[in-house]
């Protein structure tokens, strides 16, 4: 009886064997790097690696654009700022009609009918109208 024991251990220790054996052969192929899912998985993570790098640049091309166009919105205003004074300073300067003659000593002013002063705006926006629509 103990010899058929230590045969069906034997057996069974054998069986074991060639079944870890498989399985190390299988997994040799899996873990490939060239045509298994290890091979994958390098890709992959090398293209993460590229793609964070990317990203990094991106964001810090980004980040300089974002302070370049900061500090051109800011002379843009000051700019308007400026602008906005000079026209404003314009309507305070009398026109060349508007100011009177200077004579010479001895000498009449002559006399000159101005042109014709247009008193609107000098610029006007207009409403559109839609023709043939609304008749």
């Amino acid at each position: 009886m103990e010899m058929i024991a230590d045969i069906l251990l034997v057996a069974g220790a054998l069986g074991a064997g060639f079944y870890c054996f498989v399985l190390a052969r299988r997994l040799k192929r899996f873990n490939d790097l060239e045509k298994g899912v290890g091979g994958a998985v390098a890709v992959l993570s090398a293209q993460v690696d590229d793609l964070n790098k990317t990203l990094i640049a991106a964001r810090d091309a980004s980040n300089g654009s974002t302070a370049s166009l900061h500090d051109l919105t800011g002379r843009a205003e000051a700019v308007a700022n400026r602008l906005e004074l000079m026209m404003a300073s314009l309507h305070d300067i009398p026109d060349a009609a508007d100011a009177p003659q200077r004579s010479e000593p001895g000498k009449a002013a002559p006399e000159a009918n101005p042109p014709a002063r247009a008193t609107g705006p000098m610029f006007m926006r207009h409403e559109r109208t839609q023709t043939g629509l609304s008749q």
